[in-house]
């Protein structure tokens, strides 16, 4: 009787003999392959669910002016690197100048005043009232100087870390105000995954843990630390925005897209080498041995895991799949099992 497992390797078989027609049909005229075999069994898997996120800074910041004026100097471009403290734009100062020097004025009549108030007050020629509306006329006379120069030093705009200039929306001449902001800044050396993870598994992400995360523009993967997660979620899409701390890497760049894998249980698959499936047209194919004879089988594979590859049907655990030698295999072939085969 025909099983239907047989079947399959019957139809494979007609099918891969078609395409090496070259080959005799015949078992007993095929020559004996060398080949490498590996027992197939079911092995611990970790299900995880991938949930999609952007690479973004950790720092960055809406560079703006804290007081009015021209823009004399814009010094930056976008894509230039700076240091914390470099100065950015630089703000016409002629006013600020002026303001500064009427408060220098005040002050020294302030002083002036008091200095005679003083010596008035010792010769009870003045009342106590009138030296304390004196006095404080003076202390107001420093504070505007104090005032004045902070302002005028605002027009010198620094940068307050050191990143990349991402943005630049202003230039020389423009006028800049407080609520404007004239340049993006990017701390470029620190960057974290930014992922909306499903209220569903949520419950399994905590501060300081870590997750693989895989960078599409990256060949390897990343471990990330959790370093925030958001109290609240978003009432219309049921997700929490979790952000993940990544390692420094002179590839990574803001804006690149990956993936964060949240393990969500573990089961058991059935998997092999890679190099165990040949793939012909749409078809997929192991050699499995036995007898010293190889069988054709047709089967589906699942997901790929490290250099090994999940059977999900086609084979049984304990069967001995063809994993080197197996290129130009045909079904029912005889083989010698060798441990240096080489395709």
């Amino acid at each position: 009787m025909i099983t239907g497992k047989s079947l399959v390797a019957l139809v494979a078989s007609l099918i891969l003999i078609g395409c090496h027609k070259a080959q005799p049909p015949v078992a007993d005229t095929l020559r004996v392959v060398p080949v490498r075999v590996e027992t197939i069994e079911l092995k611990p898997h970790v299900a995880t669910e991938n949930v999609v996120g952007t690479v973004r800074p950790k720092l960055q910041s809406a560079i703006e002016a804290k007081v009015s004026g021209q823009i004399d100097k814009m010094l930056v471009v976008p894509g230039q690197e700076v240091k914390a403290g470099d100065i950015l734009v630089q703000l016409s100062v002629r006013e600020l100048q002026a303001k500064l020097d009427e408060a220098l004025a005040s002050q020294k009549q302030a002083e002036t005043d008091l200095q005679r108030y003083s010596t008035l007050i010792q010769q009870r020629v003045v009342s106590q009232q009138d030296f304390d509306a004196v006095q404080t006329r003076a202390r107001i006379a420093r504070a505007a100087v104090i005032e004045a120069q902070t302002n005028l030093e605002y027009a010198t705009i620094t940068a307050p870390f050191s990143g990349v200039i991402t943005r630049k929306l202003a230039d020389f001449g423009d006028l800049a105000a407080p609520g404007k902001p004239l340049l993006e800044l990017e701390e470029t050396k620190s960057l974290r995954l930014e992922a909306d993870v499903p209220e569903a598994i949520i419950g399994r992400m905590r501060i300081g843990a870590k997750f693989t995360v895989r960078i599409e523009a990256q060949p390897n993967e990343m471990e990330g630390v959790v370093s925030e997660i958001a109290p609240a979620g978003d009432p219309n899409s049921r997700t929490f925005v979790v952000k993940l701390d990544l390692p420094q890497s002179d590839e990574l760049r803001a804006g690149q897209f990956g993936r964060v894998a949240i393990p969500v249980g573990e089961t058991e698959v059935l998997r092999a080498p890679a190099s165990a499936v040949i793939r012909r047209g749409e078809m997929e194919l192991v050699f499995v041995v036995a007898n010293k004879h190889a069988q054709l089988r047709l089967v589906k594979t699942g997901k790929e895991i490290g250099d090994e590859i999940e059977l999900v049907s086609g084979v049984d655990p304990g069967e001995r799949v063809v994993v080197e030698g197996n290129q130009h295999l045909v079904d029912d072939q005889p083989v010698n099992i060798s441990s240096g085969v080489r395709n």
